[in-house]
Order: C-alpha cells, then structure tokens, then sequence
C-alpha cells in the first residue's frame, strides 16, 4: 500500500491497529458470501456436498487475499466519513489539501 495518495496526499499510514477494522469486513463479507453460496449450492443441487464443501474452503482461502486491498479501501473510507480529515493528516507535500 502507498505511504499516501497521489493526488490528495493523504497519509495511509496511519497508527498501529488503524486498519483492524478492515479484517472485520474482509472476514464478514467472506462468511456472508460462502455461506450463502454453500447453501444455494445445496438447495439448487449444483455438486455433491462435498464437492460444495471443498469448493467453499478454497474460497474462504482465496478470496480474502483477493479482497485485502479494498477492505482496507474501504475501512479508510468509513473513517474519512465519518471523521474527516485534519491538516496533520497529510503529508508535508500539501498541508493545505482541506
């Protein structure tokens, strides 16, 4: 991940644990979306149950590796909405990005 955004030059690196939040929505939409495919597959009869069931680790493997950038994408937008930005929370390029 940049040390800040290109344009903005917002600081991405924040304190230690900043990010914690993120794992919450990366595992959450993981879970949400294995078991509803796991259950569909099920009730629609798309494989055998252990076919589903394999399917599914290999997901829950893979898929969180895949969406690790934008749960992190996206707990940094949360917390700017929901706490916008102060000048020390730029680089020193442009303080006055406000």
């Amino acid at each position: 991940m940049h040390r800040s955004c290109s344009q903005c030059h917002l600081k991405f690196e924040r304190e230690p644990g900043y990010y914690l939040g993120s794992i919450y929505i990366n595992y959450g939409l993981t879970a949400v979306l294995m078991t509803a495919g796991y259950m569909l597959g099920i009730v629609m009869k798309w494989a055998a149950p252990s076919v589903l069931l394999w399917s599914a680790f290999g997901f829950t493997i893979v898929f969180p590796l895949l969406m690790f950038p934008f749960s992190r994408a996206l707990w940094l937008a949360f917390d700017l909405a929901w706490d916008p930005p102060e000048a020390s929370d730029f680089t020193a390029e442009d303080a006055n990005a406000l």
